[in-house]
C-alpha cells in the first residue's frame, strides 16, 4: 500500500483559487494521501475546509487539522472536536511559523489530550518568513514531547530540512518518531545526501513517503527515489538498495500511525 503522507490542497500560486483536479491528479498513483492543513490557507477555517475535502474523497485521503496550542482552548473537547465533529485523523503544527517552541507548556497539556486520543502530530517545517522563529524548526526540540510521551505518534516532516541530521538522531532514538521523506526531485544532491544519511544510520524503517504537493506531485518523487542510484552515475559516489527505498515507497503508513479509514488494512 502506498501512501503520500504529505500534500496541501493550497494554490502554489498566491492569490489563486485551489484546483481540486490538479490535486486529484497528482495523487492518483497512491493508495492514499494526508492532507495537511497549511499555514498559508486563506480560507476563513482552513480545518473546516480540509474536513470537506477530504470528506468528499474518504476512501483515499485522511485529513490533518491545524492547531497552535499557545492560543485558544486547551481541553479534552476541543481536541475530541478535531475527530468528532470534522473527521480529521492527526494534527499538524507550524512551531517556527507560529513562534512557540515545541515543548512549550501549554503545547505539553495539548500532547497529552493528543496522545490519549491516539493521534499522530506532524511537525512540519516551511520556508522561514521574517517573522518565522529558525530556532524552534530544529527537530532536537521536540526530543523533551518525545520523553515525556513516548506512546504519541510523532511525523517530522521533510526530514527536519534544514536540520536533517538532527532528524536522524530523533528517529533512532525514539520509537514512535518517524521522519517524512519528502524530497525536491529537482535537488539532487539535496535528495542524494538525506537517503544516504539515513541509510548509513540504519534508519529508513523510520522513514515514510511523502510528496509535499503542490511543490512535487507523488509520481515525480516515486520516480525520482526509484532511480536514486542514478542521480549520481558517473560520480562512483555510495548507493543504497533498491528495495530498501521501495519499502520506504511501499510502507503502510496508516498502520504505523494508528489511523483508520474505509478500505485501509
Amino acid at each position: 500500500m502506498i501512501i503520500d503522507c504529505h500534500t496541501h490542497i493550497t494554490s502554489a500560486k498566491a492569490g489563486t483559487e485551489f484546483d481540486e483536479s490538479l490535486h486529484l491528479e497528482a495523487v492518483e498513483p497512491v493508495d492514499a494521501s494526508f492532507v495537511l492543513v497549511s499555514p498559508d490557507d486563506t480560507a476563513e477555517d482552513p480545518n473546516k475546509a480540509v474536513s470537506e475535502y477530504v470528506t468528499k474523497h474518504k476512501d483515499k485521503m485522511v485529513g490533518f487539522a491545524m492547531v497552535n496550542p499557545t492560543e485558544g482552548p486547551i481541553d479534552s473537547k476541543a481536541v475530541a472536536a478535531i475527530t468528532e465533529k470534522l473527521g480529521l485523523k492527526g494534527i499538524v503544527l507550524y512551531c517556527s511559523r507560529a513562534g512557540f517552541h515545541p515543548a512549550h507548556s501549554r503545547a505539553m497539556r495539548f500532547y497529552e489530550l493528543v496522545q490519549e486520543l491516539n493521534l499522530p502530530i506532524f511537525f512540519h517545517n516551511v520556508a522561514p518568513s521574517p517573522a518565522s522563529v529558525l530556532e524552534y524548526a530544529q527537530p532536537r526540540l521536540i526530543d523533551d514531547v518525545a520523553r515525556d510521551f513516548p506512546e504519541l505518534k510523532i511525523v517530522i516532516g521533510t526530514m527536519g530540512v534544514p536540520f536533517s541530521e538532527q532528524t536522524l538522531w530523533m528517529v533512532s532514538k525514539h520509537k514512535n518518531v518517524f521522519a517524512d521523506l519528502t524530497i525536491r526531485p529537482g535537488k539532487v544532491w539535496q535528495v542524494y545526501n538525506l537517503v544516504v544519511s539515513a541509510y548509513e544510520q540504519g534508519v529508513m524503517d523510520k522513514l515514510i513517503f511523502g510528496s509535499g504537493y503542490p511543490v512535487a506531485t507523488s509520481g515525480e518523487c516515486m520516480e525520482a527515489l526509484l532511480g536514486f542510484n542514478k542521480l549520481l552515475t558517473e560520480a562512483n559516489l555510495p548507493t543504497v538498495p533498491r528495495d530498501t527505498i521501495r519499502n520506504v515507497i511501499k510502507r503502510n503508513t496508516l498502520e504505523l500511525l494508528g489511523i483508520t479509514m474505509p478500505g485501509s488494512s
